[in-house]
């Protein structure tokens, strides 16, 4: 990490003050949106302190403007309090990789952030080295690997989607948790082959069906996986097939409307075989001699001998000799 940070990170040249309007937003900062409510505290605490801690620049040789690496909320912050000048530390004009390795290290990706400023800013990164592994992306720009994997998911989307992730708006901005909750439905490689199934279209339609509440939460996604999954290993692909269409039909439909008693008997059996398997291999490991005294375990075992018996004299099941 040390020879990445010697090879993309930036040189330091003073501290300096420059004037409000010498200064420019970083079009490679991954916070690209800052919501109103949450700059008022620091507003009000510029107004009556001034900036305390300078912001880090660098002086674009293009333009000769000053471009901000490090402190766009306070420079905001300033402008709208009505300071005229602005404390600053300069450092070297980085290059095009230097500058976004750079604003990835120095703005932590926090959890209140919205992702798809992130995710642009990592697909540029990832042009730029011709980077596509994860790991390598994560110690790159600091980020975690799963917010690397979270951000692949909302590029693979279209733009106009995207947009929908970046409204200046909060009201009408879609949270990336959507995108990301319903990327593994539209990638479903048995949804694909259902032959009314578009990626768009069902995308549209799962955004209609947000807005008029027939989903409750973004987390509804892993419950369609979960029925179109039990669907399809009880080879009730075109019953599922129709019930999702449907589904994707009526903006008011919930997500129970695909659950198909038949698949979901069908999935309970396997699980339940897996547990069978599990208990029948750590009954049969058993030391008699070992487990001498452990009469809970013993009368546990009666009785679950004796349900075992229940259950398969119901079904006709002759017992063993």
């Amino acid at each position: 990490m040390t020879a990445d940070v010697d090879k993309f990170g930036v040189r330091a040249i003073g501290v300096n003050t420059l004037p409000m309007d010498g200064v420019k937003p970083n079009p490679h900062n991954p916070r690209m949106l800052f919501d109103r409510e949450d700059l008022h505290i620091l507003r009000e605490s510029i107004k009556r302190v001034g900036i305390l801690v300078p912001l880090t620049v660098y002086r674009e040789t293009r333009s000769g403007d000053y471009v901000i690496l490090d402190g766009q909320r306070r420079w905001i912050c300033a402008q709208e309090a009505g300071l005229k000048t602005i404390p600053v530390n300069e450092v070297a004009e980085p290059t095009l990789v230097q500058n976004i390795v750079t604003m990835f290290q120095i703005h932590k990706l926090r959890k209140d952030w919205e992702l798809m400023p992130t995710a642009l800013k990592l697909e540029l990164l990832m042009r730029e080295l011709r980077e596509k592994n994860d790991k390598r992306l994560a110690e790159l720009t600091g980020l975690d690997e799963a917010v690397v994997v979270r951000s692949k998911k909302l590029l693979s989307y279209p733009k106009r989607y995207q947009d929908t992730m970046l409204d200046a708006d909060p009201k009408k901005r879609v949270k990336a948790d959507f995108f990301i909750e319903l990327y593994p439905v539209r990638n479903d490689r048995e949804v694909q082959k259902f032959p009314w199934f578009k990626k768009d279209d069902f995308t549209d339609a799962m955004l209609k069906k947000s807005a008029a509440g027939g989903l409750r939460s973004v987390t509804d996604f892993r419950i369609v996986k979960q029925y179109v999954n039990n669907a399809v290993k009880a080879k009730k692909t075109p019953l599922i097939s129709k019930r999702l269409q449907e589904f994707a039909d009526q903006p008011v439909l919930g997500p129970d409307h695909l659950s198909i008693e038949s698949a979901a008997v069908t999935a309970n059996a396997k699980k339940l075989l897996q547990s069978v398997d599990k208990i029948y291999s750590q009954v049969n490991d058993i030391d008699i001699d070992e487990y001498y005294g452990e009469e809970a375990l013993w009368n546990r075992l009666e009785s679950l001998a004796q349900l075992i018996r229940e259950k398969l004299r119901a079904l006709g099941r002759r017992e063993a000799k």
